[in-house]
This record gives structure tokens, C-alpha cells and sequence, in this order.
């Protein structure tokens, strides 16, 4: 029996000493060895026709766990992409993505820099993009000199639905609303028709007198709450007032001065009168240029649209697209929409994001107001490039 009490004893002691780490226990360690592997990319944005730089343009990538390394192109168009190393799929887009977006197979190597060719960084039109002529602004030639293309529509085919719900964006140049008096069930349809297309997504550019599109009247708009129009009375009014001359402006977005490399410039009101922004609603359109002097709006943009009673209706590329519209937080609190593919978007939801834009109504499209354009002259200068801004970020 005490052979039995010794043994016993014996093996207690033995599993103790082997629990305590003894020099030949076993030791088991975590490895903590989790970074993740880096590389760079460089490369330069450009238009589709590879002569322009684009400024302010989105360049982002996710790693296998669909964290976001993203960027933004300078003025020069050129970025410097940190990004997981591996084979990746690179974005590019300007906006929120939905008009104009590239995708790049790229191979991401560790600790080194790749650069990407230019024939890979052009970025590519993916909206449908129609234009109604005017008599003092042609954004088309604008379009063009870019490399992309836009379709001529006239006020009839704005007052058909089913023709301007084929497009994404609707240019509406100068002096193109012009007869609204003498045909006013015409311009009822077309002020509906529009409420409808940016109610569901659809993006509007109007430049000084058709405001007139926005809030009524005709060409040459001279006072406030005009018949007509689809943006309430309240959030806009113009007068057509603006004295011809130079006028010295100021960028007021942060955004936009970084895409452009200058915030102060002379815009050449080279008509005998322009319209003037008398007043808007601040928390319904953001200024983007203003007079330097008075802190007057001479570029606005909202796209806080939405109305009641409007009929649901697939818009431009919507009813056929794979991409969705997110709203991602970048280190730093920085909250900025993208289109990423429809497959990634739970992962990314799961990591914080949400869906739809980070600001504006969730189906609103942008209307861009621009008191000045693309001048009958030709005489434009550094306006010029806002308004190539303007139409890469509807």
C-alpha cells in the first residue's frame, strides 16, 4: 500500500515540474506578425482622349479583409497609391463614381513602387450625356475637348420622359429656354419631367440664364417666384442684373481648389448682362465660386433634391449597373461617396459603411448652377477648367 502512496506522489510531482516551463517544457507563442504587406502605385489621371490631367480624382483599392486604401489625384492629375501587395483591382472616379470610373488590374508588389502606364489611368465616361443647345454656351465643345460624347436634344424631347430617362446627365446651355411664354404646357412637361430625372438620380448642368429651367420664367429672368421651374421658389433666386466686365472670384471648396491648383481667378462676363444670384437657401446648395469682393454665389450645387409625388423611374445606366453607390470614412473622420462593385458592398457595410451618398437627398442627382460659361467668344480662361470639374463630377 505505501509502494502505491509513493507512486502516486511521484507522478504529481513529475506533471508539476512539467507545468511549471521547466527548461524542457513545451512554450507556445502567438504570432503577432499581422501587418500587412505595402506597395506603391503611381500614376497620372487623365481624359479619355489622354490630354487633359484630372485633378480631384478618387484612386482607391481593398485588401482581402476589403479594408480601403484610397487617394486623390492633384491638380496635375498624378497620385501615389499606398496599397496591399498582390494582385488588386484599382478604382479611379471622379464624383461619386456613377458617370465616370476606370478599373485596373494592377500587381501590387511589397515594398516596392509600380508604375501604371497612362493608356491605364484614362478615365473612362460611363454616362449617357445629353446636351440642349443654346444660344451663349457650348459645354459641348467642352465635352469634346476632353474625349467624350454628348447627344444634341432639343425642349421637345425634354418634355418626353422617355427620352431623357436614356441619359445620366443634361446639359442646359445659355438661351435654350427661350419661349416659355408662347408655349407654356410645353415647359409644364419639361419642369415636371426634369423634377423626375434628378429626383431619381439623374444630373443637371444650367448655366446663367436657364436658371430659368430651375425656377421658371424664360430667358433673361428679372425677377423672383416665376411661374414655372422644378426648385422651390424658396431655395433659388436670380436676377438677370450681373454687369458685363471682369469679375475677380474666389474657389470656396476645398475639393475643388485642390483639383484645380488655384483658388483665385478673373471670370470675363463678356455679355451685356448675366444673372446675378440674388439669394439661395445655404443649407439646400454648397457655393463653390464666389465673388471675392461681395462673397456673391457665381457656382452652386445641390443635391438635396426631392419632391413629393414622384413616380419611381430607372434613370440613365441605373436599371443595368453592377455598382452601388457607398458611403466610406477615411482615416481622419473624412467621409467621401464611391461606386464599388455590388459584390463587396455587405463586406464594407460590415466595416462601417453605409449605403448611398454621405450628404444630399438618397436618390437626389447634382444640379450645378454656374452663372458663368463656356463665353460665345471663346474668351473663358481658367474657367475653363471649373467647368471640365464641373462635368466629370456630375
Amino acid at each position: 500500500m505505501r509502494k502505491h502512496y509513493f507512486f502516486i506522489l511521484l507522478c504529481v510531482f513529475t506533471l508539476l515540474a512539467n507545468c511549471s516551463g521547466g527548461e524542457d517544457a513545451p512554450v507556445i507563442t502567438e504570432n503577432t506578425n499581422t501587418a500587412v504587406k505595402t506597395g506603391k502605385l503611381t500614376g497620372k489621371v487623365m481624359s479619355q482622349n489622354g490630354t487633359k490631367p484630372v485633378g480631384g480624382a478618387s484612386v482607391f483599392t481593398f485588401d482581402d479583409k476589403y479594408k480601403i486604401y484610397h487617394t486623390t489625384s492633384d491638380s496635375g492629375g498624378n497620385f501615389t497609391l499606398d496599397a496591399p501587395a498582390g494582385n488588386r483591382t484599382i478604382y479611379i472616379q471622379t464624383g461619386n463614381g456613377t458617370n465616370f470610373r476606370t478599373e485596373i488590374p494592377a500587381m501590387v508588389k511589397d515594398n516596392e513602387t509600380v508604375a501604371l502606364d497612362a493608356s491605364q489611368t484614362k478615365l473612362n465616361q460611363v454616362a449617357k450625356i445629353a446636351y440642349v443647345k443654346g444660344t451663349y454656351d457650348k459645354i459641348e465643345d467642352i465635352i469634346q475637348t476632353l474625349g467624350y460624347t454628348a447627344t444634341e436634344i432639343n425642349n421637345n424631347d425634354l418634355a418626353n420622359m422617355n427620352t431623357i430617362a436614356q441619359y445620366d446627365i443634361i446639359f442646359l446651355n445659355c438661351g435654350s429656354r427661350n419661349s416659355y411664354y408662347t408655349n407654356p404646357a410645353l415647359y409644364a412637361a419639361i419642369d415636371a419631367n426634369l423634377a423626375i430625372f434628378v429626383a431619381n438620380g439623374g444630373s443637371i448642368y444650367a448655366s446663367d440664364w436657364d436658371v430659368a429651367y430651375l425656377v421658371g420664367g424664360t430667358t433673361n429672368t428679372n425677377n423672383c417666384s416665376l411661374p414655372g421651374g422644378f426648385v422651390p421658389d424658396s431655395k433659388l433666386c436670380s436676377k438677370n442684373i450681373g454687369n458685363s466686365g471682369n469679375v475677380s472670384a474666389t474657389v470656396n471648396n476645398a475639393g475643388l481648389t485642390s483639383a484645380l491648383g488655384f483658388n483665385n481667378l478673373n471670370i470675363d462676363y463678356d455679355l451685356g448682362t448675366w444673372q446675378k444670384i440674388i439669394n439661395y437657401d445655404p443649407a439646400y446648395w454648397e457655393v463653390l465660386v464666389k465673388e471675392s469682393s461681395t462673397n456673391d454665389a457665381l457656382m452652386i450645387r445641390t443635391n438635396h433634391f426631392a419632391a413629393t409625388g414622384i413616380p419611381v423611374t430607372p434613370i440613365g445606366n441605373a436599371p443595368n449597373t453592377t455598382f452601388v453607390t457607398v458611403c466610406v470614412t477615411l482615416p481622419g473622420n473624412i467621409q467621401i461617396s464611391l461606386s464599388v462593385p455590388q459584390a463587396v458592398v455587405p463586406y464594407l457595410v460590415a466595416l462601417g459603411a453605409t449605403v448611398g451618398p454621405c450628404s444630399g437627398s438618397s436618390n437626389s442627382g447634382y444640379i450645378y448652377y454656374t452663372t458663368f460659361h463656356n463665353h460665345a467668344s471663346g474668351n473663358i480662361g481658367n474657367a475653363g477648367t471649373i467647368l471640365q470639374y464641373v462635368i466629370l463630377n456630375l
